[in-house]
């Protein structure tokens, strides 16, 4: 059925997803899974000297990986659209293929279940930079602590402490920032007419 529903006003609660926000959402999720692709091999250069420097900092390239579930529910602004975003954009990696196989799938079901639940954390409700921000780190913690447990089993404590601070870091101004960022230029040129999102300066992007 197609959906010729109205844009949802900026007050409105409804968490109900729509046709569009599938499509949308989708559409994000499959881009952001070609940029991981790039990102898994333009990573490699820049990972090795970051390692040789301090071990543990090459995990300031994660935020390369953690966009997805924020930019798609900052756009969508529906429960699950940062699981959605992040979980399907893992799938396209993976099936293109990467050095992680099928290991890509749980990266992409712990970092997105992270950020999802900061958004649920404020009952979906507010998408201000703050929120966009802390759902990067808290991204970027989770893909930390998951990749040392999975990636990295007996690290030392130094490398461990080095290597969530750089996650978080990572995640907070990559997925959190810069996605806030894309959301906002992509809401003033009206391409995100349909969506809350597409207002922009809207109650619930300026609420503290």
């Amino acid at each position: 059925m197609t959906d010729v529903s109205p844009p949802v006003p900026v007050t409105g609660r409804s968490y109900r997803w729509r046709v569009v926000d599938i499509v949308v959402a989708s559409v994000l999720a499959v881009a952001s899974g070609l940029v991981f692709v790039m990102w898994n091999v333009a990573s490699n250069p820049i990972g090795a000297p970051l390692s040789a420097l301090l071990p543990g900092l090459q995990a300031l390239l994660g935020g390369g990986w953690l966009f997805a579930g924020v930019l798609t529910a900052m756009v969508i602004r529906k429960p699950g659209a940062a699981l959605y975003g992040e979980l399907v954009a893992a799938t396209v990696s993976a099936l293109v293929g990467n050095q992680w196989g099928v290991m890509t799938l749980e990266f992409g079901l712990v970092q997105g279940l992270a950020a999802e639940i900061v958004f649920a954390g404020f009952l979906y409700r507010v998408w201000n930079l703050p929120v966009a921000v802390l759902a990067g780190a808290a991204a970027g913690l989770a893909m930390a602590i998951n990749e040392l447990v999975l990636l990295y089993p007996g690290s030392t404590s130094a490398f461990a402490v080095v290597y969530v601070v750089s996650g978080i870091v990572s995640g907070g101004v990559l997925a959190g920032g810069l996605s806030w960022w894309v959301v906002r230029g992509l809401a003033k040129t009206g391409a995100l007419s349909r969506f809350p999102s597409g207002r922009t300066g809207s109650p619930s992007d300026a609420r503290p």
